[in-house]
């Protein structure tokens, strides 16, 4: 259980350095992306930025998993 908590923080930092990184490239506010802002209330659907970043990781993974 113990490694798996580990493993589990690792992955959670790495996420949250990859978003960071996103951010920056401009990731979370492409065209697509549904932003609803009332009062009081905030809701943010990232549709096209799902859809990139599906891409890629499928992309990524077929290229390492064909080898």
């Amino acid at each position: 259980m113990g490694k798996f908590l580990v493993i589990a923080g690792l992955v959670l930092i790495v996420v949250g350095l990859v978003w960071m990184l996103g951010e920056r490239l401009g990731l979370g506010r492409l065209p697509g992306d549904i932003l609803i802002e009332r009062e009081g209330t905030r809701i943010y659907i990232p549709i096209t930025t799902s859809l990139v970043i599906s891409l890629v990781l499928s992309l990524v993974l077929w290229l390492f998993f064909s080898r």
